[in-house]
């Protein structure tokens, strides 16, 4: 009875129950309270550049899947280079074997290089090209979003131009797939 009322609430714009939002705040602020106020700082502003990084890779990885899936059900087979394919499969195996580590570890596509990405796009080339202008276009982005997320991932400060890089080609791409 009480969530029918609650609903119905909720359905006339009150805020019914905690603010999510509000208590992640709070956890984070507890979580970060023993580090520097500088060193809180800055990993605050690049969680930022953490999430794009994240959203954007793995809309890739959504863009390709989708694509080559409407072509062939068997794309992962014929569709990715073998290089890339073979590291990918490699990965997956230690992943499953290390069932202490858990998380989502059953698409083996989430464990291709973010520069083996852009090798899958450009081996399937005619699967892209009313998306993407060109190959060099689309090289030029994929190699400086990577050098700029190897940077996030090993926990350096980027300066505020390569931040406005960074979100200026994930909003190119974003422009050009139609995101």
């Amino acid at each position: 009875m009480f969530e029918a009322e609650a609903e119905s609430f909720r359905q006339a714009g009150v805020r019914v129950g905690t603010d999510q939002r509000l208590a992640e705040e709070s956890l984070l602020e507890e979580a970060l309270a023993s580090f520097p106020l500088q060193l809180r700082n800055e990993a605050l502003r690049m969680s930022r550049l953490y999430a794009e990084i994240y959203c954007f890779e793995n809309s890739v990885r959504e863009l390709i899947k989708t694509r080559l899936a409407e072509k062939a059900r068997d794309w992962w087979e014929h569709a990715v280079p073998t290089t890339c394919r073979n590291n990918a499969e490699s990965r997956h195996r230690a992943s499953m074997k290390n069932s202490w580590l858990t998380g989502s570890n059953s698409d083996v596509l989430t464990f291709v290089d973010f520069g083996g990405l852009c090798d899958i796009i450009t081996n399937n080339w005619a699967d892209f090209e009313d998306l993407i202008p060109s190959q060099i276009w689309l090289k030029q982005r994929f190699d400086e979003l990577e050098m700029a997320r190897n940077f996030i991932a090993h926990n350096r400060m980027l300066s505020e131009s390569e931040f406005a890089r960074i979100e200026m080609y994930i909003g190119d791409w974003n422009r050009q797939v139609g995101l």
